[in-house]
């Protein structure tokens, strides 16, 4: 059974990387595989599946597609424009701030799916290349989205699975993550500053955006933001009331749906089903390489590199994590590391920094290039379909350098509040 689970897992994790299949007919078909096969029983199988992860998300993505239908985002982007008086570097400033702060507080896949629209349309006004500001908004929604528990997909994971609560990303990741911000905005202000040029008239013409006008429901404004607020208090919390994340987040969803009067067909057809059902056959071709002790051994294999150090093990694991999930998607990359941690600490290892490094590794390694993590896949398909081409190499170039400044300066916050 051991080489029937690892030749699946390998081959899906194959299939994943190369894109030549959707990653979430992969995932279900190898899940089922392990099943079929007999590395697991049907029921370990199902028991397998996180649904505090998967609840987290459900519940998250259906409080913004009815926050999405008030025009909220659009107004905060043509605001950040106006503010910064259609100067197409001080926009890119702006939107790439408000990315992170965005991605912190919803998700980073979201917040790319509703403020890359947004940035075509000024681009646009401004006859600039759009594609500098895409690769800055990549970026620092990776950036921010390591800020929180909801934040980024890896942190939902490692969260549910360590038992750390959202106050606990906030104190431990937040302050690396706004220092992150600032500096990354300074280098994406110094490389492009001369590329992002237009004229006075065109700049004039973004000052005549009325972003009053994109506000399409004030009353179903005021309940999402309401329901929010209340989301976001309630995951501050849930650590001392004794809730889970997806308990908070489904409770919002479905006050929001209430208080709301939308009829629920309509936003849970918009729900991104892929997504929820491509982390359903993760966490079960996991718990199949975990059952026939592949984990086991590579936790083994951590223990001997580092000679049973912590300080050792969490540097590996940190730059280790940041170099794989550039190379490979991070959510399938964390989903396999998760037990490993676990593993270790089931050997006498104190890792609660590891999860840390892990989390920090997985989310700015996502920035190496334009596979290492969902935001950026989902800002080249927006790009490809408004008609630009963000391309492999292009983004590579930057990608890489920001993964690096990123993860030396985390290195030396590790560092100094771990170790």
């Amino acid at each position: 059974m051991f080489y029937i689970a690892i030749v699946i897992f390998l081959v899906v994790y194959a299939l994943i990387v190369s894109e030549r299949v959707h990653r979430t007919s992969v995932a279900l078909v190898g899940a089922v595989l392990m099943v079929i096969l007999g590395v697991l029983h049907q029921e370990h199988a199902f028991s397998a599946i996180d649904f505090n992860t998967i609840g987290l998300l459900l519940g998250m993505m259906i409080i913004v597609l009815i926050t999405k239908q008030t025009g909220l985002f659009e107004y905060v982007a043509i605001k950040a424009a106006k503010v910064s008086k259609g100067d197409p570097v001080k926009i890119l400033i702006t939107l790439s701030l408000i990315t992170a702060l965005f991605s912190a507080l919803l998700d980073n896949v979201t917040t790319v799916l509703l403020i890359v629209p947004v940035t075509f349309v000024i681009a646009n006004n401004l006859k600039i290349n759009p594609i500098p500001f895409l690769i800055a908004e990549i970026v620092l929604s990776n950036i921010g989205g390591a800020a929180t528990l909801i934040g980024d997909p890896p942190n939902i994971l490692i969260g549910s699975a360590a038992g750390l609560t959202f106050l606990d990303f906030l104190i431990n990741l937040a302050p690396i993550s706004m220092i992150l911000s600032v500096v990354m905005v300074i280098f994406f202000r110094f490389i492009y500053r001369h590329k992002l040029k237009t004229t006075k008239k065109l700049q004039e013409n973004i000052m005549k955006f009325d972003a009053r006008s994109t506000i399409k429901d004030v009353p179903l404004l005021k309940k999402s933001l309401f329901v929010l607020g209340v989301t976001i208090f309630g995951f501050l919390i849930h650590g001392f009331v004794g809730l889970e994340p997806a308990t908070i987040a489904l409770f919002g969803a479905s006050l929001l749906l209430i208080i709301s009067k939308i009829n629920p067909e309509k936003i849970l057809e918009q729900v991104e089903w892929t997504t929820i059902l491509f982390f359903i056959g993760l966490f079960i071709l996991v718990a199949g390489i975990e059952e026939v002790g592949a984990i086991e051994y590579l936790a083994n294999s951590v223990l001997d590199l580092t000679a049973g150090s912590p300080v050792a093990a969490t540097l590996v694991i940190l730059w280790g994590s940041a170099i794989f999930s550039a190379v490979v998607d991070n959510i399938p990359f964390v989903a396999t590391m998760i037990p490993l941690v676990q593993e270790l600490g089931a050997s006498g290892m104190d890792v609660t920094n590891l999860w840390w490094a892990l989390a920090l590794g997985a989310d700015l390694g996502g920035n190496g290039t334009l596979v290492g993590a969902s935001a950026n896949l989902v800002a080249a398909g927006l790009a490809e379909k408004a008609g630009y081409k963000l391309g492999f190499k292009e983004f590579l170039k930057i990608g890489m350098v920001s993964m690096f400044i990123t993860m030396l300066i985390t290195t030396v916050y590790v560092f100094i509040r771990y170790i």
